[in-house]
């Protein structure tokens, strides 16, 4: 599968150009000191709608029939997803609908609704409303776009990895290990199957929250299974998995090693990164960083990259977490 995807991964790099920004692999002398690390960010939380979902809504859309542009696309989020989605919509001309959790952010919602799309909300779990929003997308004649469960929207995700190999080679770097954080598991299969292929030697590393592991329990147990999931500032991570996702064989071949931290590790690093590059990111970037200051013996005076996969946190989240 990964050779298929890897193909997909290469064809979506050149298509979607014009619509999404290339982000910067920046360098952190701070960081690089601090951990003994060479550390370059990946500046996805730079990228439109302040997150890298918008290449996998951009991808996925750019391939619809001209039949399932006009009848539109539903799809489930609590924010950068619904976001991401909303923004390929309107560009391309698309009707989007966005299903999410009555419990999802008001300002997130109303920042989707402010780029064009229908918002339901459900007062379910974010995997129950992700199957509903299933249902309802094949009832309506609608295409559905998942946030991770898609080949089209991880081929997009993706091509973060093509650019990171880009932006390192131009800078006369090999990394030694890739950190990303890991929800439903689209970011890390994308990127992961990127760098395998073009740098097999770097190590794709997948972080999460301790407190929401649903793919990595699934991973370490063989299948997916449920897990109990726990309250963290991370919640573009947060949530299950669909029982038949893609995402867990593709994750089985890429992820070369895990990370678990715990919602202190993550705070402290969202306010480092505040402190160091003068960066506010959401819990799911500090994630990545996180498990980096954890793991940074491993990988002394090598270089690694960290994504930083988003932005979008309310200002009075992000001053109580780092206060």
């Amino acid at each position: 599968m990964t050779h298929d995807l890897f193909q997909r991964i290469d064809d979506a790099h050149r298509a979607i150009r014009q619509q999404v920004a290339i982000t910067p692999l920046s360098y952190s002398p701070m960081l690089s000191k601090l951990t003994g690390c060479e550390v370059y960010l990946k500046c996805e939380h730079l990228q439109l709608t302040g997150s890298f979902k918008f290449r996998g809504a951009t991808n996925k859309l750019r391939l619809l029939a001209e039949a399932s542009r006009r009848n539109g696309v539903l799809t489930v989020s609590s924010g950068n997803h619904g976001q991401g989605v909303a923004l390929a919509g309107k560009l391309a001309g698309v009707p989007v609908t966005v299903y999410a959790t009555s419990s999802a952010s008001a300002i997130k919602l109303d920042a989707i609704r402010a780029l064009g799309a229908e918002v339901v909300t459900i007062d379910d779990t974010s995997l129950a409303v992700e199957l509903e929003a299933g249902r309802q997308a094949k009832l309506k004649g609608m295409t559905f776009v998942s946030p991770y469960n898609d080949i089209d929207v991880i081929a997009g995700q993706g091509t973060i990895g093509i650019e990171m190999h880009e932006q390192a080679r131009a800078a006369g770097v090999e990394l030694a290990a890739v950190f990303a954080s890991v929800g439903g598991g689209g970011l890390i299969s994308g990127v992961g199957t990127a760098i395998r292929h073009l740098s097999p030697q770097t190590a794709v590393v997948g972080c999460w929250p301790a407190n929401s592991t649903a793919l990595y329990s699934s991973l370490k147990a063989g299948e997916i299974i449920e897990v109990e999931e726990h309250d963290t500032i991370s919640d573009g991570t947060a949530g299950g998995i669909e029982p038949d996702s893609i995402t867990f064989g593709i994750g089985q071949q890429v992820i070369s090693d895990t990370d678990l931290v715990t919602e202190e590790e993550i705070k402290a690093a969202m306010k480092l990164l505040a402190q160091t590059e003068r960066f506010m990111v959401e819990g799911a970037a500090g994630v990545a960083l996180a498990s980096l200051l954890r793991l940074a013996p491993r990988y002394q005076g090598r270089a690694v990259a960290v994504v930083l996969c988003g932005r979008n946190i309310m200002l009075n989240k992000f001053i109580e977490a780092v206060k």
